[in-house]
């Protein structure tokens, strides 16, 4: 292998200490783009119907596994949630309040992981008088018992 193409192919693998990889360079476009069509589409109900067609449009663009756990996300989210706002986030379904992510879904096929996740950001009211409280979860797959579960997250994190 000459030293040109271990070259080329350390660029387009470094890690994360070296630069951005791939994933969270597309991630970064798709960001952009995001907040490039929010600039354009304004306020109110078009805009939030627009919004949850394509977050729901992404989730359809999926693999199998992580479409199928992304849309039991989506149900339990909205159902839990329903003042939240569907919208994409880095280029991953989110529910946001007031403009500001509370929660989100990333897929684990997207990000090459071998498991999707489900985050909360700082909007998110799970604080525990302990001081230390999980802000995401691994997804393999959602049973029953995983959804309530999620559903009591969701409520408690709007609270």
């Amino acid at each position: 292998m000459s030293a040109a193409s271990k070259t080329d192919d350390n660029e387009q693998d470094a890690p994360a200490e070296e630069g951005f990889s791939d994933v969270e360079r597309a991630a970064i476009k798709e960001r952009a783009a995001e907040l490039k069509s929010d600039a354009r589409r304004g306020r109110g109900t078009g805009r939030a119907a627009a919004d949850e067609r394509a977050l729901l449009a992404k989730i359809a663009e999926m693999a199998p596994p992580d479409r199928a756990l992304a849309e039991r996300v989506h149900a339990v989210v909205t159902a839990a949630a329903p003042e939240l706002a569907p919208k994409l986030w880095y280029g991953q379904p989110a529910y946001a309040r007031a403009g500001k992510v509370v929660c989100f879904f990333r897929s684990g096929q997207a990000d090459k992981e071998r498991y999707s996740s489900l985050g909360f950001t700082v909007e998110a009211n799970l604080d525990d008088d302990d001081g230390m409280w999980p802000t995401a979860y691994a997804l393999t797959t959602l049973s029953e018992a995983g959804e309530a579960a999620l559903m009591k997250l969701v409520k408690k994190a709007v609270s």
